[in-house]
């Protein structure tokens, strides 16, 4: 209704029709209003929340407002008190494969002749370089002989890794996958790379090619991986996303201190876990507070690490009753962990109860803010479970392991921008878990995956 009508020309019924019409579109722009208010205090509310950093939240380092460093106080000579040496501060190797031996032969000022007893060594230093690299080709001839006797051919053998089939070794392959999985290079750059540094001339079709051939021997070392994870009593786990082919999918970890496996998946639900376990319950699970993360276990021990982010961001937002005490005791508890392994049971049950005592105290607390009052909320349900590590001093009182697993998954999808395929995302999930898994036997990456190309003799020992 744009203009109220002339009301002394309506009747009784019509001017009863206007109000009830009205009312209802009264009644309309009132709910709207309640709407629009509540919208309103929750943005204002909003803009006076603290803004989340790496510090206060999980968010990525990366994430965070970078601070400029400051001046550096420029140093003539070595600090006071140091004693240098010539040739900087790198250690001499230790079997040179050359020695360069200058001497002088005469004086400088009057060009008299220098003996071997007028010498004396006045510094010793390393000059390090790299040879020119190019591929060593081998060609094979490879004959096959006809017998005059009963007519069948007999083809000559060839060395082991000299086998017909793709001309590259499994060196060149292990040294491809290792930059591509490990470093994040693109394949277009990888070719570059491969030809300018090497003078190896691969396309990325060959790359590819390369990788799917190599793929099935990482998926059977992640088959024998999976199958120590699903004895594991202990077993640590967290998730980040992951692009394929433009559709957001999870790369999920489980990792403890001997294992590591990565399995990308569609989805971030529990079934995901109950997946890869197949029917194993651990002992003891470490991981955030994310529903899917719990109950595939006995017994829980919450991340303090995120606990204590959680903490900082409600002590930002206003809360001075309760988050601020809370933070101290997880603190005092992140302390104990540190050294919790080397306690006796004794000991390690006296800290504990210490804290429940210390906890008891915090959750008595009444606080106003609202940050404060959602913390105390979690604390009271999932009390039992923060201090699981000094009941198990094999536990980790955080999933800092899981995010460092979890930390290049980040960077190839931050760098790459994800995969185009589902084998790739396997291929990936498969390399890290190898790699994961290694390095806890003080294997490099590259040598891990060189060992799994080499096949089965070559791989992890049960």
């Amino acid at each position: 209704m744009s203009e109220l009508p002339d009301l002394s020309q309506l009747t009784h019924d019509e001017k009863d029709a206007l109000i009830r019409a009205l009312w209802t579109q009264v009644q309309a722009l009132t709910v709207q209003v309640q709407t629009l208010v509540a919208q309103v205090a929750e943005l204002e509310t909003k803009l006076g929340a603290p803004p989340k950093t790496p510090d206060n939240s999980s968010l990525p380092s990366s994430k965070g407002q970078k601070l400029n460093r400051p001046e550096k106080i420029k140093r003539h000579g070595p600090r006071p008190g140091s004693v240098g040496r010539l040739g900087g501060g790198r250690a001499l190797a230790a079997t040179p494969d050359e020695t360069v031996i200058a001497k002088p032969v005469r004086c400088v000022r009057c060009l008299a002749a220098l003996g071997d007893a007028d010498h004396v060594l006045h510094g010793r230093y390393d000059k390090i370089d790299l040879p020119p690299v190019a591929p060593v080709v081998t060609r094979v001839e490879r004959y096959a002989g006809h017998c005059r006797c009963c007519g069948a051919t007999t083809l000559a053998p060839v060395p082991e890794s000299l086998e017909p089939g793709t001309p590259f070794s499994i060196g060149i392959v292990a040294l491809a996958m290792y930059l591509r999985f490990v470093h994040a290079i693109s394949y277009q750059r990888l070719s570059r790379l491969l030809l300018e540094l090497f003078g190896l001339s691969i396309s990325e079709g060959a790359l590819d090619a390369a990788f799917r051939r190599g793929k099935p021997l990482f998926d059977a070392d992640v088959a024998s991986i999976l199958a120590r994870l699903r004895c594991a009593r202990v077993i640590c786990s967290d998730e980040t996303s992951v692009r394929i082919d433009g559709r957001t999918c999870w790369n999920w970890v489980f990792q403890n201190d001997e294992v590591v496996i990565h399995v990308v998946r569609n989805s971030r639900g529990a079934g995901v876990v109950r997946e890869v376990l197949d029917g194993h319950r651990p002992a003891l699970w470490v991981s955030d507070l994310y529903s899917a993360q719990q109950g595939h276990a006995e017994d829980w021990q919450i991340c303090l690490a995120h606990q204590l982010r959680d903490c900082t961001y409600a002590i930002e937002a206003g809360d001075t009753v309760f988050a601020p005490r809370m933070k101290a005791l997880l603190l005092r508890a992140v302390v104990l962990a540190r050294c919790s392994r080397d306690l006796a049971p004794s000991t390690r049950r006296e800290y504990r109860r210490r804290l429940e005592c210390a906890l008891d105290a915090v959750m008595a607390l009444s606080p106003t803010h609202r940050d404060g009052q959602r913390l105390r909320k979690r604390y009271g349900k999932h009390r039992s479970h923060l201090f699981t590590f000094l009941d198990h001093p094999e536990v980790p009182a955080d999933n800092n392991g899981s995010e460092r697993e979890l930390r290049p998954t980040a960077t190839y999808r931050k760098v790459t921008g994800g995969f185009r395929s589902n084998w790739g995302a396997d291929l990936f999930a498969g390399v890290r878990s190898v790699i994961g898994t290694a390095a806890r036997r003080g294997v490099s990456a590259y040598q891990a995956i060189q060992q799994t190309l080499r096949g089965p003799a070559a791989t992890y020992p049960g």
